[in-house]
Order: C-alpha cells, then sequence, then structure tokens
C-alpha cells in the first residue's frame, strides 16, 4: 500500500494555554538562551585564544560548550518565537530536521561527558601517565568519536520516513520529537518505537551507568591521594557528576521510564533543553558563589573584563595531580 502522506505540517502544542503565561515565559526563557549562547560561548572564545589553556581539559570543554551551544539552538529559538505566535507549526521536513539535530548533538554531549570522564579519570589515577595516554592526537579522535557517534545516532530518524501520517496533525509537544511523532502515525509503530528505547533509552542508561562506574574508581582511588589532593579530586569530580546528573536524569525520564502526563513530560523537557546548557558554563567554571559574584561585578565594565575573570575562573578548574605538565606536548 502507498505511504500516505497527507500532513505536510504539524501544529506545535503549545506549553501553556495562557497567553499572560506564554508572554512571561518569553520573559523568562529568552534571557537564559542568550544566558547560554554568551557563558558557553566565552568558554569556547577563551579555551580557543588562550595559550595558557592547552590541556585536554580545556580542550574537551571547549567542544562541550560547542555543542551546548548547537544542541540549545535546535529546539529554544522556535520554541521562544512560538511563545508569541499564534500558529504555532512547522514543515514535516522542518520536523524531522528538527530531530536529526537534537538526537545528533544530544549524543555527542552523552559521549564528551564520558571522554571528559576518562580524562579526570586519567589525570587523578595515572597523573605521571597523564600526557602521554591523553595525546593530541587521542584528544582529536575522542571529540570525532563524539560526533560520529552522534551521527550515526541521529540516523535512527530513518525509521519515520516509511510511516504514513494522514492526520491529526497536533504534536503533544512543544518540538519535534520522535515519540510524539510516533502517535500521529496512521499504523503501528511497536516496532519503531523499540528501536528508539534501545537506540536512545537504554544506551543513555548504559553510559550514566559507565560514568557512575568511573566516579566509583576515581573515589576509591582518591584513598592514596593527600588532603589537599582529594580535596581538589573532588572539587572537579563534583561538577562533572553534577553535570552528568542535570544531563541523564531528564533524559531518563523522557525516554527510558513509561510515559507518565504529557504536561510532566514537556516540563521536564523544558529542563532539559533550555536550563541544563545555561547551568554547565556555571557549574564548571564557577564553581562556589565568589567567582560568580566577581563575574557579575566584572560585567559592568565591559566583556573584555568579564572574559579576562572567566579566563581566571577556567584556569582555577582543572588543577594537576602532580608534578607532570598539563598542556599539549
Amino acid at each position: 500500500m502507498a505511504r500516505a502522506h497527507n500532513v505536510t505540517e504539524f501544529i506545535i502544542t503549545e506549553l501553556f494555554q495562557d497567553a499572560e503565561v506564554q508572554r512571561a515565559c518569553f520573559v523568562l526563557f529568552l534571557p537564559v538562551y542568550l544566558a547560554t549562547l554568551v557563558g558557553n560561548g566565552l568558554i569556547v572564545l577563551t579555551v580557543s585564544v588562550s595559550d595558557s589553556l592547552r590541556s585536554p581539559m580545556y580542550f574537551f570543554l571547549g567542544y562541550l560548550s560547542l555543542v551546548e551551544i548547537c544542541y540549545s539552538s535546535t529546539v529554544v529559538p522556535k520554541f521562544i518565537a512560538d511563545l508569541l505566535s499564534k500558529m504555532k507549526t512547522i514543515s514535516f521536513k522542518g520536523c524531522l530536521t528538527q530531530i536529526f539535530f537534537f538526537h545528533f548533538f544530544a549524543v555527542a554531549e552523552i559521549l564528551l561527558l564520558v571522554v571528559m570522564a576518562y580524562d579526570r579519570y586519567v589525570a587523578i589515577c595515572r597523573p605521571l601517565h597523564y600526557m602521554t595516554i591523553m595525546s593530541r592526537q587521542l584528544c582529536h579522535m575522542l571529540a570525532a568519536g563524539s560526533w560520529l557517534r552522534g551521527f550515526f545516532h541521529s540516523i535512527q530518524i530513518l525509521v519515520t520516513i516509511p510511516l504514513p501520517f494522514c492526520g491529526p496533525s497536533v504534536t503533544d509537544h512543544y518540538f519535534c520529537d520522535l515519540h510524539p511523532l510516533f502517535k500521529l502515525a496512521c499504523a503501528d509503530t511497536f516496532v519503531e518505537g523499540v528501536i528508539v528505547l534501545v537506540n536512545s533509552g537504554l544506551l543513555s542508561a548504559f553510559w550514566l551507568t559507565i560514568l557512575l562506574c568511573s566516579c566509583v574508581v576515581i573515589l576509591v582511588s582518591l584513598r592514596n591521594h593527600s588532603a589537599e589532593g582529594r580535596r581538589k579530586a573532588l572539587s572537579t569530580c563534583a561538577s562533572h557528576i553534577t553535570v552528568v546528573l542535570l544531563f541523564f536524569g531528564p533524559a531518563t525520564f523522557l525516554y527510558v521510564l513509561p510515559s507518565s502526563t504529557y504536561t510532566e513530560d514537556r516540563l521536564v523537557a523544558v529542563f532539559f533543553t533550555v536550563f541544563t546548557p545555561v547551568l554547565n558554563p556555571i557549574i564548571y567554571t564557577l564553581r562556589n558563589g565568589e567567582p560568580l559574584s566577581g563575574l557579575c561585578l566584572y560585567a559592568p565594565m565591559g566583556i573584555p573584563t568579564a572574559y579576562l575573570r572567566l579566563t581566571a575562573d577556567l584556569r582555577m578548574l582543572a588543577v594537576p595531580f602532580s608534578t607532570a605538565p598539563l598542556v599539549f606536548p
């Protein structure tokens, strides 16, 4: 039977029905998105131009911030624009494009978090061999591998192309994703749902397990370090664990656990797509209130001063656990 693609565009469901609430959300979410661009952009710029930030950790941190910008930009700009729009629609091709890049950057971020956990493991558990193991070539290969894995993951969107869409066309979400799209198909999507569960949900749970196990190994190895070394290592690991939980917690709720109410799913997705990207640069570079207050204090003096302050905070982020040089040879 020929495919029935009578639907050429989808209608996006409003996050809230009340117009006043939508305008309030616009006022809230727009500054958050701009802060995501500025905060992560400053990290990318700082790591790129500073000669003193050439260690593998900064290298991966710069890539993570770049992914955060791209990941947030696949969903948030249209979401913010739709808050003030009466007709919230997206074309069929635009919907598939949004799904592809959303999953592409999300999986690239997952792999970068795994790579950063491995980098911290080597730095803490094998400090004398750190720069030998984490060579420039290996770092570039690991970064490229995360992007490549994200691409191969995103081609799961191909399972939606044979599906017939003959109406209705109202998605029960504020952006395009696979599960809401499956509910609009005029066919049984059980097999496609299992594919997404395995490729998205179970793999996310697997990588989360790997990350937590690496943290346990690092914590156990800290028994052999001095009190100062343990403090520095715990400070770095705590930042990474916090970012991991902020990312994987909502992802597990959306793709592994059974769907609850769509209102809850949408609210979790808002935190996942809007707030997590802006929190990561704060967690990684401004680990306590004093640097954050300092950055806010210097901000009125102009971007260059805030930029210099962020550079100083980045230098405080990765602390050497040995006398081995922490720059690429």
